[in-house]
């Protein structure tokens, strides 16, 4: 006997994604119906719901597939064209920026925790390691985050040449020094700590403090403050 794939219209009513998430709201959708609101339509092979479980178990990465949009990865499922990859990607960058409008308005930082709650949802799934600079006012109000690098951090790549500039450009009082660890775990490397003492003493002669750097892991992060590494 041959598989039957049957289209949401075929669904009861009760069941389809759009008239559930009006009846419930959006928290009783699965992932994979949620996703197929944004599509809206799958292909000949596979109807919304089940082509984003394609995509959500690809790899056994469930949201990690989306989190962090690669559309030549989402473009590598049949069904999925530059307009559902567009959507898709669209989707997840409005839900950051939603993630963050409690913060916005000239955040003040009172810690680490407040940088790694700004940044985390950014940080957390990005596939290479990305230095940031926050560059803070006398009131340790955020005036602008700047990226310096993406690669490994070295000291070639991270100098303080240009990791200056910008805090001179932007009138930095202060700033945090932020990178990611792809792997998701937050143990510095020799050559973080490193840099960090390199930034340190760099600030110190050019009168911009580097207060901290914290290492954003998968949901979790490290303050080198709070560990007592600076």
């Amino acid at each position: 006997m041959t598989d039957v794939n049957y289209t949401i219209k075929q669904m009861p009513l009760q069941e389809r994604p759009r008239e559930k998430l009006i009846k419930f709201g959006p928290q009783a959708l699965t992932n994979s119906e949620l996703m197929a609101i944004i599509l809206r339509v799958g292909s000949n092979k596979d109807t919304a719901i089940t082509l984003s479980q394609k995509i959500l178990n690809y790899k056994e990465r469930g949201l990690k597939n989306i989190a962090s949009p690669d559309a030549e990865l989402l473009l590598g499922f049949h069904g999925i064209s530059h307009a559902k990859a567009s959507q898709l990607m669209a989707a997840v960058e409005l839900g950051k920026r939603v993630s963050r409008i409690d913060f916005d308005d000239r955040f003040k930082v009172t810690s680490p925790q407040d940088i790694a709650n700004y940044l985390m949802e950014d940080m957390r799934y990005l596939k290479k390691e990305h230095f940031k600079i926050v560059i803070l006012d006398t009131k340790n109000k955020i005036n602008d985050i700047c990226t310096i690098s993406i690669g490994s951090l070295n000291s070639s790549i991270v100098h303080p040449r240009e990791v200056f500039h910008e805090a001179v450009k932007k009138s930095a009082a202060s700033m945090i020094l932020v990178h990611n660890h792809p792997s998701g775990e937050t143990q510095p490397s020799r050559e973080d700590i490193n840099i960090t003492k390199r930034l340190i003493e760099a600030g110190e002669l050019m009168g911009i403090k580097v207060l901290d750097h914290i290492i954003m892991g998968d949901g979790i992060y490290l303050s080198f403050k709070e560990e007592n590494i600076i």
